[in-house]
């Protein structure tokens, strides 16, 4: 069996980011997800720097960004990696609390690959987070390199 690709999670809300790490590991569709807080460290995680420069250069299968995050927002991240030449084909998952017409339209004409927002009931949380799982970590064929 081929290994499972990686996950890019940028989430600022701890228990966001805790319960998509539940959802992934309970229905076993990533086998590393990296977390981190804000679009400064993701835009370090992906460029392989600050205290991810030791980390095994390669980009994740999909980096799931919240909206609303400190230092750089999700817009701004999205921003910087459709305009970096390494970075520009990582799928970007929009995941949030804005239902913004603004957030959504912005999102989309930066080059996110999806918008989610996310359902209020736990359970629904859960199965969203498993469907993208399933799609960008198993399904999506990324390009080479």
């Amino acid at each position: 069996m081929a290994e499972l690709k990686s996950i890019l999670l940028a989430e600022d809300n701890p228990q966001d980011a805790e319960l998509v790490m539940e959802a992934l590991t309970d229905h076993k569709l990533a086998n590393r997800v990296t977390v981190v807080k804000d679009g400064v460290e993701a835009m370090e995680y992906l460029r392989c720097q600050g205290k991810y420069a030791t980390r095994k250069p390669g980009n994740p299968a999909v980096a799931v960004l919240d909206i609303k995050m400190p230092r750089m927002d999700g817009i701004e991240v999205l921003r910087a990696i459709r305009s970096d030449p390494a970075l520009k084909l990582v799928p970007v998952v929009m995941l949030t609390s804005s239902r913004e017409e603004q957030d959504l339209i912005r999102s989309y004409e930066l080059g996110s690959n999806a918008y989610v927002v996310k359902p209020v009931r736990f359970a629904d949380f859960i199965a969203a987070v498993k469907q993208l799982g399933i799609f960008w970590a198993m399904l999506n064929e990324l390009p080479p390199g």
